[in-house]
Parts: C-alpha cells; structure tokens; sequence
C-alpha cells in the first residue's frame, strides 16, 4: 500500500484483476528472472500495474515490495496509473531535436496540460517521451497510438489531438 489504497479496494474496481493476476503470477513464478515478463503479463491484460498489486506480486515471487516497486519504477515503459484512451510519443532523439521536437513537446505539454508519463484530465490522451520512432528523415517525428507522422508542426499536433477526440466523441 504504498498509496494508501489497499489491494482490494483497487482491485475491486477491475472486476477480474485478482484471479488473473493470481493465474499470471502461477503461470511465471517457476521462471528464474520471472519479475520482469510477469509485469510485462500484467500490463498486456491490464495496461498498467497499478501499486496496490506490488504485494500480491512481492509475495507470489518471494520478493520484497521494495524490489518490485524499484523494478516497475526503473522502467518508464511500465504504467502505474491506467493509461489515456490514446497515446501520443513525442519523439525526443537527436533528428527529432535539431527539427524542432522540443518546442513541439513544449506545446504538447501545454495544450494537453500534462507532463511526460501523465494522462489528461479528461482520460483521452498519456504523452510519452520516445527515443527513435525510426523516422528521422521526417524529424519531428510523432506517434499516436499505433500511427507515426512526420514533420509535425503545433498546428499538425493540434489536429491530431483533436482528431483523435472527435473520432472518440462520435465512438
């Protein structure tokens, strides 16, 4: 509980968690080094670990919560909140920034009124940082969702961004 929300109130909430997380936790506790492809697992069938499960994975793996909380936080690619409907990755390699990324990830920022690894208020959109989207001809480079664009500008973001709403919107 290193949130002050207890396991079940949580989990409660997620009809399910508890018996597939205890079916993943059995199905990766014989694997030596199993704490990363079982939180791996988790976030695949969840879309986040949230902290209120450290526990139940601690114990499953004969663990302390210090190690898989130390684990889950090292890695940015592991979500301890659930995630945005969309997400959007700004990419921040060297290309991206010498094109303009910064200013780009300036107006993200701003315009969605989050910070990297945060979700907008309304759920819609998580912005994440990326370090090669492998477009580097095409700097800045952007993906939303499964979908990468190149040489976006604020004015193309923006689109995207309420593009993204409005296809939510209509459902």
């Amino acid at each position: 509980m290193l949130q002050g929300i207890s396991m079940n109130q949580e989990l409660s909430v997620q009809s399910g968690w508890t018996e597939k997380l205890d079916q993943l936790i059995a199905q990766h506790k014989a694997m030596a080094g199993a704490l990363l492809p079982l939180l791996h697992a988790i976030q695949d069938e969840f879309s986040y670990i949230p902290e209120s499960v450290y526990e139940k994975i601690a114990k499953g793996l004969s663990l302390s919560v210090a190690e898989v909380h130390g684990v889950v936080t090292f890695y940015h690619h592991f979500k301890t909140r659930k995630p945005g409907r969309h997400v959007l990755q700004i990419c921040r390699a060297e290309s991206c920034q010498a094109m303009g990324s910064e200013a780009l990830e300036a107006h993200a920022k701003q315009c969605l009124n989050v910070d990297y690894h945060q979700t907008t208020a309304d759920q819609s959109i998580n912005l994440e940082p990326v370090y090669c989207l492998g477009n580097c001809a095409l700097s800045p480079a952007v993906m939303l969702d499964d979908e990468v664009y190149g040489r976006v500008t604020a004015a193309d973001l923006d689109g995207l961004i309420r593009d993204a709403k409005k296809a939510e919107a209509q459902g």
